[in-house]
């Protein structure tokens, strides 16, 4: 099932003529509109005009997210404001926000894209599709509000948040299709089985998930529990929000959307490329955006190509599911950690529940870790002798994941609190 056949299923040499055109378009807009892009060629002596070919990419300079915090708020538009009709923003937790900007042209691009990422799950325009990715700031829901329309679908613009109603309007409405992070749709699934409601009753037939990492296993345990087919998506803000990379119901990578994105995996120290299939950080250079192009962006994110083709037919490359951030990485006793090794452990293990957190603390002088894990009430209520022996399983077996000593807690099912947007898996605790 296609959105648009005709660049989907593209033959690749008149692909990457396409991403040359498109790519020496964007330079030669960042450098006559973007001083900040103008001063870095300068500095590096780089002369687009010479850039041949896309292999040529790698001698262009990185951008990164403190470039785009130190131009807050519009130092790297390439358009002036008044031709600007959207403004997003990261939520800036971690410091200034990160604001981007669409002009007209990009609204529409942006909707043609997560129309791709909706067909390609599954959705059609005969589908109601429930949206409960945050709205406001946030890219998710707009993005995807925006694609799910282009689509023909009837929309739902519940947003996050007021879970018990989120299943009301799924019953009332009849909703086939829904949107929102991983670990929200486990919430959700955990709510509908307390509220004593059968999922037989419900008319869901697809969930298209992002904004967070999970595992196979956790798309296992949605399926299961919502009795839906379950896809990845991904995008970012800085890039563009939803629509960079998608599943198709093959559920065996990401298709990165090649004639708007191209996408680099490198080395996260040396910043040069890795060998193909072997993980590195997702690179991102934008082909068609006119009010906010980046250039060799760097996600942070941790990914790999996947080379075989996909029997669905689309020519783009595919990435593996993002498994972590590299800038999520945790240094523990010396030793690199992190969360998604931990989750990855956790799902093989029976009786675990989805939901983990990490606490890191410092006790004199030595890092201390403790994993708090969420079990099934029958091993809660369990004879101690099987709850010693099921806390061994999960510790050595965390140990010897992670090259480190962890404690492992026990606690009853719903202890952990629950988020309806992204999971709060790590509590770090030092003074670093």
């Amino acid at each position: 099932m296609y959105w648009e056949q005709e660049r989907e299923c593209m033959d690749r040499d008149e692909l990457e003529q396409l991403q040359l055109e498109r790519l020496e378009s964007t330079l030669s807009r960042v450098q006559m509109n973007v001083p900040f892009y103008r001063k870095k060629f300068d500095e590096l002596g780089i002369d687009t005009d010479t850039v041949r070919s896309v292999d040529d990419l790698r001698r262009l300079p990185f951008t990164t997210k403190d470039d785009l915090r130190n131009n807050y708020p519009y130092g790297l538009f390439a358009v002036p404001l008044r031709e600007v009709v959207r403004i997003h923003a990261s939520s800036g937790t971690t410091g200034m926000s990160t604001v981007v900007g669409y002009t007209q042209n990009d609204i529409r691009k942006w909707s043609n894209l997560v129309a791709r990422v909706l067909t390609a799950g599954g959705v059609t325009r005969d589908d109601v599709v429930q949206i409960a990715f945050g709205y406001g700031l946030f890219t998710g829901g707009f993005g995807i509000h925006y694609g799910a329309e282009r689509l023909g679908a009837s929309v739902i613009p519940m947003s996050s948040g007021n879970t018990a109603r989120q299943i009301k309007i799924m019953q009332d409405f009849r909703t086939t299709a829904l949107i929102c992070t991983p670990s929200y749709a486990m919430l959700i699934a955990e709510t509908i089985f307390d509220m004593g409601i059968s999922i037989s009753s419900l008319s869901l037939k697809y969930g298209l998930f992002g904004a967070e990492p999970w595992s196979e296993k956790m798309r296992k345990e949605i399926e299961d529990k919502l009795r839906i087919r379950a896809t990845d998506n991904y995008g970012l803000s800085e890039v563009m929000g939803p629509g960079v990379a998608f599943e198709c119901l093959e559920q065996n990578g990401l298709h990165v959307n090649e004639d708007h994105f191209l996408a680099e995996i490198v080395h996260p120290d040396t910043l040069e490329p890795v060998p193909s299939g072997e993980e590195g950080e997702l690179v991102i250079t934008t082909l068609a955006k006119e009010a906010f192009p980046v250039i060799r962006f760097r996600t942070r994110d941790r990914t790999s190509f996947i080379t075989e083709p996909c029997p669905c037919g689309r020519s783009f490359r595919k990435i593996a599911r993002v498994r972590g951030r590299t800038d999520d990485m945790l240094i523990i006793k010396g030793v690199n950690v992190f969360p998604s090794q931990v989750e990855a452990v956790l799902f093989d293990i029976e009786g675990t529940e989805p939901h983990y957190q990490i606490i890191i603390d410092r006790k004199g002088a030595l890092d201390h870790v403790a994993v708090l894990v969420e079990v099934s009430e029958q091993i809660f209520f369990d004879e101690m002798k099987k709850q010693h022996a099921l806390v061994d399983l999960i510790r050595n077996r965390l140990s010897s994941e992670l090259g480190i000593a962890v404690e492992v807690n026990l606690v009853e099912k719903k202890t952990l609190e629950r988020a309806e947007g992204k999971a709060v898996r790590v509590i770090d605790r030092r003074k670093l």
